[in-house]
């Protein structure tokens, strides 16, 4: 059975990213396959790059069972977040629990609010495996 994805955020109150901003509520976008949640994800970030409080995160009906987390991202070269500043190259972070991850992941966010193409996402190992990402 194949794995169902979401895409799932919103404002939050701080650039920890845990709580969403009072008067606002968790969005949830999905069910998708992986590459339509992508799409999603993509599509609502480049609508909200102006907002440093609006974060947006794809996640799986299986994360919690994954033993390794990974965090990517980096500066890239425009907003369709596909292809990273030339001179540059994709920043993999990890293996981490995912509690680690979530952690790295909010230091990276937090040190690149300011920075409309600069991105971090979160992924599982078999998740890197399949988008032939070299750990």
């Amino acid at each position: 059975m194949a794995k169902t994805y979401y895409v799932v955020g919103g404002e939050y109150a701080d650039t920890s990213f845990t709580v969403i901003a009072p008067g606002h509520t968790e969005e949830r976008f999905g069910p998708f396959e992986e590459q339509e949640a992508h799409i999603c994800w993509r599509a609502l970030t480049g609508k909200s790059v102006d907002n440093a409080m609006v974060r947006y995160f794809i996640r799986s009906t299986e994360d919690s069972a994954a033993d390794q987390w990974y965090v990517l991202g980096g500066e890239y070269a425009d907003t369709t977040f596909q292809e990273v500043t030339e001179g540059r190259t994709l920043e993999v972070h990890g293996p981490f629990t995912r509690k680690e991850a979530l952690d790295k992941w909010r230091e990276l966010t937090g040190k690149s609010v300011d920075s409309c193409l600069t991105r971090y996402d979160l992924f599982t190992g078999e998740e890197l495996k399949r988008r032939n990402v070299k750990v």
